[in-house]
């Protein structure tokens, strides 16, 4: 099935269920091993949901290349409109970029001897994919997705740094946002982390299984995955 989306950016995880539904194809004696080596590696070059879709159309998991129509369309809601501001300067000070504002394609921040905060985590995004350029001279700044969010951090550091820690694919549908720059004694952070009403609705959500009887952990879910100890384990 096409997508009606082709040109929708692909993903880190979008790549690797192309990949999976070839190895169990393979697997299956679907795809002898030349076509498989060949559709793997076109696979990990892929860029678009219009290069995966052909890798698995003659396959069972052909739709194992679409995004979920879920996810996709939650993420539409936030993707259109006119960016809030452009640019952003820090000297000697600081400033912030938070909240429900609008991203634009292109973002240039400047820090010299200041620092500040490009907080994407309730923004809309004016396109599908973002460009954030961050220039630092003995400042910093650091810019906050969310969890979902593919980011792509190309930076250059100077006696200084770009964090490219959290770098990576997000859900499918969700947007792409690319950070480069330069810093000179100075850096750019990145943080995923859920914005404070995402997750005050999880904790919520968990309560309520909770009190349906269903298993709960005493510990509690971070960010990225990771558990924090419950008083017992502490």
């Amino acid at each position: 099935m096409t997508s009606d989306l082709p040109e929708l950016r692909a993903s880190d995880s979008d790549r690797e269920r192309v990949a999976e539904a070839l190895r169990e194809a393979v697997a299956e004696g679907r795809l002898d091993m030349e076509e498989f080596d060949a559709r793997l590696e076109a696979a990990y070059r892929a860029r678009t949901f219009a290069e995966l879709e052909p890798l698995t159309a003659d396959l069972p998991a052909a739709a194992a290349a679409a995004p979920a129509d879920g996810a996709r369309g939650a993420w539409a809601e936030r993707v259109g409109g006119t960016p809030s501001s452009k640019w952003a300067v820090g000297i000697m000070g600081g400033f912030q970029r938070k909240g429900r504002w609008v991203a634009p394609r292109r973002f240039t921040a400047f820090s010299i001897w200041g620092g500040g905060q490009i907080d994407l985590r309730e923004a809309r995004f004016e396109d599908r994919e973002v460009v954030i350029r961050c220039f630092a001279l003995m400042g910093g700044m650091s810019v906050v997705v969310p969890p979902e969010i593919e980011l792509d951090v190309r930076g250059v550091g100077i006696m200084g740094g770009f964090d490219q820690s959290k770098t990576g694919g997000g859900e499918p549908g969700a947007p792409r946002v690319v950070v480069k720059g330069l810093a000179i004694w100075g850096g750019v952070g990145t943080i995923r982390k859920r914005a404070k009403a995402e997750r005050q609705r999880l904790e919520a959500e968990r309560a309520e299984r909770s009190l349906d009887g269903k298993p709960s952990s005493t510990g509690r879910e971070l960010d990225g995955g990771a558990r924090e100890a419950g008083p017992e384990q502490r």
